[in-house]
This record gives C-alpha cells, sequence and structure tokens, in this order.
C-alpha cells in the first residue's frame, strides 16, 4: 500500500489502540477459484496478532487452510465533507475524513485449546467491558466446540485524514462547516476525532493539540 507520508499514521501503538477501538474488521482470503472472499469478523488484537472466533465450518476456513496468505482491514468512517466547503460549484472537490489499517499476514486455525480460551478471553475482555461473565478456560466444551482465526502481521499500514494536515485557522473553519450542516450534537463527536473542543453551548472551538499519529 502506498502511502502519501502526511497521511500515514507512524505510531504502531495508535495503530493497535484504533483496531481495539473498532467493532468490526474484514479478513480477506482466496477461494477455490482464486478470487477474493472478504468477511467482516468480531476481532482483537491481542499479544501481537488478530484473534477472530468462527463457527467451525464454512468457506472462510477452507480457504486458509488452502492458502494462508490473507488481508485483514479496519476503517471508520469520521465524516463526508460536502464539495462546497472548499468551492462553490465543483463537485470534484468532495472528500471524506476516515482513519483506516490494513493487514498483510498468514492466517492459522488455532488448535491449543489453551490458545483459543486466552482468544476468548481477549474478545470477551474487548466487546463486554462491563464483565458479568466468568473467564473461559482450555477445559470448557464451548471453547473446544468454536473455530479460531489467528492472523499474524507481516506488514501492517495505517493512513488518517482527519484534519491534521489544515492549518489551524482552517481546521477551525471546517468545523464550524461541519457544525453548520451537521448540527451540533452529531458534529461533537466528529470533532473531538479532529482534536477540536466544543464549548458547552457550542459558542467557541478550542483546537486542544496538533495530532500525531
Amino acid at each position: 500500500m502506498q502511502l502519501v507520508k502526511k497521511f500515514e499514521i507512524q505510531s504502531k501503538h495508535k495503530m493497535i489502540e484504533f483496531l481495539n477501538g473498532q467493532p468490526v474488521g474484514r479478513i480477506a482470503s482466496l477461494d477455490a477459484n482464486g478470487y477474493p472472499q472478504v468477511i467482516p469478523m468480531n476481532f482483537v488484537h491481542h499479544d501481537g496478532v488478530i484473534y477472530m472466533h468462527s463457527h467451525p465450518f464454512g468457506e472462510k476456513l477452507e480457504n486458509i487452510r488452502r492458502n494462508p496468505n490473507v488481508g485483514f482491514e479496519v476503517d471508520q468512517h469520521i465524516c463526508f465533507l460536502p464539495s462546497y466547503y472548499f468551492h462553490p460549484t465543483d463537485a470534484a472537490q468532495a472528500d471524506t475524513l476516515y482513519i483506516s489499517v490494513v493487514i498483510k499476514g498468514k492466517a492459522e486455525i488455532v488448535n491449543k485449546n489453551e490458545e483459543k480460551a486466552q482468544a476468548l478471553n481477549a474478545l470477551m475482555e474487548k466487546y463486554q467491558k462491563e464483565g458479568r461473565y466468568e473467564a473461559l478456560d482450555a477445559n470448557m466444551p464451548s471453547v473446544h466446540e468454536v473455530a479460531i482465526i489467528k492472523v499474524i502481521p507481516r506488514n501492517m499500514r495505517g493512513k488518517y485524514k482527519i484534519g491534521q494536515h489544515w492549518a489551524r485557522p482552517y481546521r477551525l473553519k471546517m468545523a464550524r462547516n461541519i457544525i453548520e450542516r451537521e448540527g451540533l450534537e452529531i458534529a461533537r463527536p466528529i470533532l473531538r476525532v479532529m482534536g477540536i473542543d466544543i464549548t458547552a453551548g457550542g459558542e467557541s472551538l478550542h483546537v486542544k493539540e496538533e495530532l500525531e499519529m
């Protein structure tokens, strides 16, 4: 993946933090006819790898057994920027704010029940933060019955476009446009990602810090 340097996420920690903050990732494998199969999955980045749980039978597992080379992608759409933010009539000026991470790696189907239990507990910790469950262990039937896919990254690249390349005055101008189009409540989390705080009544904006990832 060729990235423009100013849009590349430089910090591996930030990429992992982003991955574990997102609910869905997509794994791409090759089917028996050589066509990509892309499947949305719950996942967790844990101990340097991606874990996903699956029904023990299915095409994606057959694909991985036949060819372990896979792609894995996670993205977050932040905000659409209509063309008139940039030009009165030129539709080609429309843009989008987003964050994405793309991984190329090797996939394995985990066989050891100890590792399967560890992966499932990491998934539960991510998705059920409130707790109220008993940790899984290697002896539980439910651990034996589920399939766990592990993706070992060979290459992990991230890209983000959240206004970090704009000068502060221009970023604030875009923030006001977003508030006007989306409304204050929808705009608030968008601007938070952009590094901009809105006062309680929406009367003023404040750039928190220069954005670095």
